[in-house]
């Protein structure tokens, strides 16, 4: 397969001399050029390549060039083709900016000798190279690819071997054609890199028949950059390709907000405005929906995977709720009473007599309200009957406070349910199903539709399903609203807890939460009272707000209160950008609490050994989870070696794009999580983000300490802003009438 012509060499290769003062550098800045030439040596690089500088020996004319951009894994002693433009650094001197680069095979003898010795081809290291060079010369690389049984003049290559280097050869020959397509079409290097990974020897036709496929297949690939990809590529802009992509695109971005499902208006409403044309979408819809790639069901429009769990999820209910259960005496909790010597409030005897009576439950309530102590009668009372009862959340922080809290062991759902990376499934299921009388799931507001699904799949019919949550807090980072929506379905039986009891009503911080939930202000702890624990400190402005969080997790809460700036105290946000958002607090934080760790950069990102930081992905491989939280505790060869709790976990190569500085974090992802003090900037920046459950599910996260750095117009837009953003979804509609 030969690829297409490269980009023509301009005819100004490379300024001979700077321009003298005075003199014109003829736009020397924006003018794109390309270079041919011999990286002879990479002289820095950062972690993933996305800046490196090199020096090049170009095949026209003797000076060498320092070079400096993305790379996108060129090697010393390739033959390469760089495009991009020549630029002086005040302290550098004249540079060539690269905006792309791809090797080229070399035909002398000496670059068929640095090209094989490079490690390009795979079997082949500086030894062989020399020795086959001396044989075959500049006849090398055709030899290897056209007469691969001519190898073995050289000693020690058989007749295997030799077919295993012309293959080597050749797939490394489909790359560096790949490459060059691709840069063809301004795709930057390490995108083309991953897109090479993704398709392999398929790229070029995969991008030139429908580089729409890049969104769905390429991580790191969105509409847009598959968009431009096409639009270079000669698509047009009413292209039934694009507008399929773009109607895909907009239904994703909905599952990312949440939804389930998109009514159909309001999906070709937004299809229109990204395309910028109003008509194409509508027939495209019809015949996604015919070839059932997507799924129409009354006015609303799914993704055929959510439209299938959804179904799935509400019929598996449906079946549990009609499957008889372990009896458990009908004066179950005056059995435990009698059996612990605990008393208990009528509102807990009611709602344990309601879960010993259910096939599934559902109990919620605020802080304070006594779930913990239901959820501990549960459990005694199914191990009293010699019965085994599993314990799950969503999180390894809420699993662990959840065993802490009963003194039996609980697992996060991927573990209880056996995660396989390998298989990108689940091993226990319908057909390896749990084995248990009861599971007790809590943090339920965190479950989404999927994660719903794949624990349904694996309790048996006879299993007692218990699930316990806040109803107030914010629904799930993934798709649907699980807990909301069957407490909704009117099907599940449920009991919600409203009574404070009297020693959390001793702590500011669960009253307030309470005011919160009643749209009333928080109202702070009297700053002279030992047992104050809850401050509400004024800003004026973002800038100054930022100052405040710094000053208070650095030394105003570690002097008062003893506790460990990094380890004890978590900065909540209400939005990752902005003057004092987490992103910006991250860096403020870094400064002030680590300002002289080893310093590690990747992707624009900045950490230091001794770092908080967070995982942001599931990662099954190394047993790692969205919202997990560690420190970084040294440099390794290749990246980083994070301690989350007693574990060290190895990162590097794409990995790291999972980790980010954890000194401030969203409120949205700290949910299921508890910390000793918790601060919570509250400002007019943060204004479509405030709304009465975001702010709720802040300050329910602090367990000592919670102090919020406000502006009261701020707070006053939280407390009494209850329009929470709806979410599309029939869980509890197919619940309730079982369509």
């Amino acid at each position: 397969m030969s690829a297409p012509a490269p980009p023509a060499s301009n005819d100004r290769a490379w300024p001979s001399r700077p321009p003298g003062r005075g003199e014109s550098r003829e736009n020397d800045d924006t003018r794109t050029q390309t270079i041919d030439g011999v990286l002879e040596r990479v002289i820095f690089a950062n972690e993933d390549e996305s800046f490196v500088v090199a020096r090049l020996k170009p095949d026209a004319g003797d000076a060498v060039i320092n070079v400096v951009g993305a790379l996108g894994g060129l090697r010393e002693g390739e033959h390469v083709r760089l495009i991009g433009r020549p630029q002086q650094s005040p302290k550098h001197g004249d540079q060539f900016r690269v905006d792309a680069g791809y090797p080229l095979l070399p035909h002398t003898a000496t670059g068929i000798r640095a090209y094989l010795a490079s490690g390009r081809v795979q079997g082949i290291g500086p030894r062989l190279a020399e020795r086959l060079v001396a044989r075959f010369g500049a006849d090398t690389l055709r030899v290897i690819e056209h007469e691969p049984e001519r190898l073995g003049e050289v000693g020690g290559i058989g007749p295997e071997r030799s077919r295993q280097l012309q293959m080597a050869f050749l797939d490394g020959r489909s790359q560096r054609e790949a490459l060059v397509f691709l840069a063809g079409q301004n795709v930057p290097p390490g995108l083309a890199v991953r897109i090479w990974k993704r398709f392999g020897e398929h790229t070029i036709t995969v991008v030139r028949e429908n580089p729409y496929r890049l969104a769905e297949d390429v991580r790191g690939v969105g509409f847009l950059t598959a968009d431009r990809i096409a639009r270079a590529a000669g698509f047009p802009p009413d292209s039934p390709a694009r507008a399929a992509a773009a109607i895909v695109h907009v239904l994703h971005e909905g599952a990312d907000e949440g939804h389930v499902y998109l009514p159909q208006a309001r999906l070709l409403d937004r299809v229109a405005d990204l395309l910028g044309l109003p008509d194409i979408a509508p027939p495209v819809l019809a015949k996604l929906v015919e070839e059932q790639r997507l799924v129409a069901d009354g006015d609303g429009i799914y993704l055929r995977w959510q439209h299938q769990a959804e179904v799935e999820a509400a019929w598996r209910i449906r079946d549990l709720l009609g499957a008889p259960v372990l009896h458990l005496p009908a004066d179950a909790a005056a059995a435990f009473e009698r059996q612990t010597g605990m008393v208990l409030a009528d509102a807990q005897r009611e709602a344990i007599a309601a879960a010993a009576d259910a096939p599934v439950f559902v109990l919620t309530g605020g802080p304070g309200t006594g779930k913990t102590t239901i959820v501990r009668a549960l459990v005694h009372l199914v191990e009293a009957a010699d019965a085994k009862v599993l314990l799950a959340a969503p999180t390894g922080r809420a699993a662990r406070r959840m065993g802490e809290a009963t003194g039996k062991s609980a697992r996060t759902l991927h573990r209880l349910l056996e995660f396989s990376p390998q298989e990108n499934t689940f091993l226990r299921n319908a057909d390896e199903p749990l084995e248990a009388a009861c599971i007790i799931v809590d943090e339920a507001s965190m479950i989404d539709q999927q994660l719903l699904v794949a624990l349904l799949r694996a309790v048996s019919l006879g299993t007692r399903l218990v699930f316990v949550g806040d109803a107030d807090q914010l629904p799930s980072v993934g798709a649907g609203n699980v807990l909301a929506d069957l407490l909704a379905s009117g099907v599940v039986p449920s009991v919600r807890l409203t009574e404070i009891f009297r020693q959390a009503r001793e702590s500011r911080i669960v009253t307030n939460a309470h005011r919160i939930l009643h749209g009333e202000s928080p109202i702070a702890s009297d700053p002279q009272d030992p047992k104050a624990d809850f401050f509400v400190v004024q800003a004026e402005t973002p800038e100054k707000a930022i100052d405040l969080v710094g000053q208070l997790v650095s030394a105003r809460i570690p002097g008062r209160f003893g506790l460990d700036p990094l380890e004890d105290v978590q900065v909540l946000a209400p939005m990752h950008k902005g003057a004092c958002g987490a992103q910006a607090l991250n860096e403020r934080l870094q400064s002030l609490l680590n300002p002289t760790g080893e310093v590690f950069t990747r992707g624009g990102r900045t950490y230091r050994v001794g770092d908080k930081v967070m995982q942001i992905r599931n990662d099954y491989d190394r047993d790692v989870f969205n919202g997990d939280i560690g420190r970084i505790e040294a440099r390794s060869d290749k990246g980083l070696v994070v301690r989350f709790d007693d574990r060290r976990v190895d990162y590097d190569g794409e990995s790291l794009d999972n980790l980010v500085l954890a000194y401030a974090c969203t409120v949205h992802k700290s949910q299921g999580s508890e910390y000793p003090a918790v601060v919570v900037p509250v400002l007019g920046e943060h204004w479509i983000m405030l709304q009465r459950n975001l702010l709720y599910t802040a300050v329910t996260r602090g367990k000592r300490l919670v102090v919020l750095v406000s502006q009261p117009r701020a707070v006053h837009r939280a407390v009494t802003n209850d329009q929470r953003l709806s979410r599309c979804t029939r869980l509890a509609q197919r619940i309730r009438t079982g369509a």
